[in-house]
């Protein structure tokens, strides 16, 4: 199992010449080239992974230093056991031990393909459970497994834990409500679709970040829509980039403010 430097996806043997995912236009290859590491390396080397308490019930866990893209991945955990959401380019026996103790590990999901990290391993070191993938991102998928599991539309983990997919990344990119979460307000865990600002107060959604390549008002408008239905006043991005509270109406200023630039009515400023 070989890992892309760039964006930390790992993918079977033999490899492909180029990582998929860095080839496509959300993302990018180096100027130098393709670049491949192993877990072993990086061990080596000296790679460790943090751990931050964010709220009850929810760590969040980096790398340190960066691992390609740099996530930060969500170990949500329930009486019932954890959802590891958008794993981490790395693991390591002491990253699974202080998993574990949270209590057994229902399932892996990642937001999105630049998400992936090396969830199989995750899984694998965890017990081998299941790593759930949009079924509309199955292309992107570089390494298969049998722990692997397609969802479409929306999948519960456990009580109060529903991952949803909402599409604008990527076709499959998903959210995570917890409806315990915020001391029983609601949390949104998001990746790229819904992306927290540094002004904590907006989200931003692209196709891009890196190339900045931006979604239609039409799209941002459909994914307000969706997740209007459910009840939360926090959201946690991929990078524990954070709308701490009123994150629900800040959501819905955004996607309005978006498609009005979007649609033109603020050219007078430009």
């Amino acid at each position: 199992m070989l890992i892309c430097a760039t964006c930390a996806v790992e993918y079977d043997e033999p490899t492909p010449d180029v990582c998929p995912i860095c080839a496509d236009e959300r993302q990018w290859v180096p100027s130098d080239g393709q670049h491949w590491t192993t877990l072993d390396e990086m061990t080596a080397a000296g790679q460790q992974l943090t751990f931050t308490d964010n709220e009850p019930g929810l760590t969040g866990i980096a790398t340190d230093p960066k691992v390609g893209i740099g996530q930060t991945a969500q170990l949500l955990s329930t009486p019932e056991g954890s959802l590891l959401w958008d794993p981490t380019g790395y693991v390591d026996d002491e990253a699974v031990r202080r998993v574990l103790d949270q209590g057994p590990v229902l399932a892996i999901a990642a937001s999105h393909p630049h998400m992936f990290g090396v969830q199989v391993e995750w899984s694998h070191r965890l017990g081998d459970v299941p790593v759930l993938v949009a079924e509309a991102d199955r292309e992107w998928l570089g390494r298969n497994d049998s722990v692997v599991e397609f969802w479409s539309g929306s999948r519960q983990i456990t009580e109060g834990v529903t991952v949803h997919q909402v599409g604008g990344h990527f076709v499959g990119s998903g959210v995570v409500h917890w409806t315990a979460g915020a001391d029983g307000r609601g949390v949104l865990l998001t990746g790229d679709s819904v992306f927290p600002n540094p002004d904590h107060r907006s989200v931003g959604f692209l196709r891009s970040y890196p190339n900045k390549i931006p979604l239609s008002g039409a799209v941002v408008q459909r994914i307000a829509d969706q997740l209007e239905p459910l009840a939360y006043d926090r959201i946690y991005g991929n990078f524990n980039n954070t709308i701490d509270t009123d994150a629900k109406a800040a959501l819905r200023m955004s996607a309005d403010r978006h498609a009005a630039w979007v649609r033109g009515d603020f050219d007078h400023l430009t």
